[in-house]
């Protein structure tokens, strides 16, 4: 990404959008007095979410009994009460489910992909969901402290042990399937990106035509097999991020608002909310919407105006696609394709 004398002038910026991500799949309700379990409770934190200044819901589904939900139709029932409850605001879902077979008929129909590549068959369709690329380690419980986990499920061993040894599976036949299906059905895929080795895969995909649109992503500081919160290694993803992307900083736990604070001053966007941080201050918890209200208030005091939801649906191109994959390539500020025989490094050629 370029950064021009001006940049750093908020008047110069797009307006902030901000992620909330308030629904904590990772957790038990025993672990916070902020995690909605009724679908009702899910519907009012949406709302609550907005009202505070979030313009995009990162969104999972709890079953009744406070378990994370793997039906389609659970999903596709939120999804409908939120388009109802929050019409302004952007729709993500995480694209980590698994979807489950809802009786042993299915259960007959299903491959294994099916189970993920089902996020393309929502109804009503999210405006986006996420999506990772190459297979990796994201064992972040890692870099998590004593402090960050006491209270939690987390501080258990075994519960530790397996998030420590977590993988994510995205090889190049799955995630070339799944972004077909995705653009097929008209839904924004969110890459979800840990480290520039991903980012180097990603330019392929858009390179090779495997996706033809807007690029939006989130920048993950986790640690345990991604990148840390290590500034300099964040300056270096950035860098290496085509211009005209809509680029979102994502911490864990209490390095969640330091790494969103230098988010908002580059003019970039921010991720918040107990699925990544349960944390205030050290030793005080913070609520979804308390940390979207600091994310706001941070933001205007650097004078930078946060985005509505209409506005954010704008700023993330939401419902644009693209015809070619030079269309892409020159959309997003990135140097053309080589042609055959062609030295040097490609360049845009005008008429004049």
């Amino acid at each position: 990404m370029q950064f021009l004398d001006d940049s750093l002038y908020p008047e110069n910026q797009e307006k902030l959008v901000i992620q909330a991500a308030p629904y904590g799949p990772e957790f038990i309700p025993g672990d916070s007095d902020d995690i909605p379990v009724s679908m009702d409770e899910q519907v009012q934190k949406a709302v609550d979410c907005y009202n505070a200044g979030a313009s995009l819901l990162h969104v999972h589904v709890r079953e009744e009994d406070g378990t994370g939900s793997k039906r389609l139709s659970k999903f596709n029932e939120l999804l409908a009460r939120l388009r109802d409850a929050v019409p302004e605001m952007l729709l993500q879902v995480g694209g980590s489910i698994s979807f489950s077979p809802e009786s042993e008929g299915d259960a007959a129909n299903w491959l294994p992909d099916e189970t993920r590549h089902l996020l393309a068959e929502l109804d009503p369709k999210p405006d986006q969901v996420t999506i990772v690329i190459n297979t990796s380690q994201f064992g972040f419980a890692d870099v998590l402290s004593e402090s960050d986990v006491e209270g939690t499920s987390l501080s258990r061993p075994d519960y530790f042990k397996a998030y420590q040894e977590m993988t994510w599976e995205s090889g190049p036949e799955w995630y070339t399937e799944h972004l077909r299906r995705l653009q097929a059905n008209g839904i924004q895929p969110h890459f979800m990106i840990g480290h520039i080795a991903q980012l180097g895969t990603l330019e392929r995909i858009i390179r090779r035509g495997l996706y033809r649109g807007p690029l939006c992503l989130n920048y993950l500081a986790f640690g345990g097999g991604l990148s840390f919160n290590h500034p300099g290694e964040m300056m270096d993803f950035i860098s290496r991020v085509p211009d005209q992307s809509v680029l979102t900083i994502e911490g864990l736990m209490r390095a969640n608002l330091p790494l969103g604070a230098m988010a908002i001053a580059m003019g970039l966007h921010v991720r918040c909310g107990i699925e990544d941080n349960l944390w205030g201050e050290k030793g005080k918890r913070a609520t979804t919407v308390e940390q979207v209200e600091k994310m706001v208030q941070l933001s205007r005091m650097m004078h930078r105006e946060v985005a509505s939801g209409a506005e954010a649906k704008a700023i993330y191109k939401i419902g644009e696609f693209y015809e070619s994959t030079d269309e892409t390539l020159m959309k997003l500020g990135m140097a053309p394709n080589r042609a055959p025989g062609q030295k040097g490094v490609p360049v845009w050629q005008y008429a004049n």
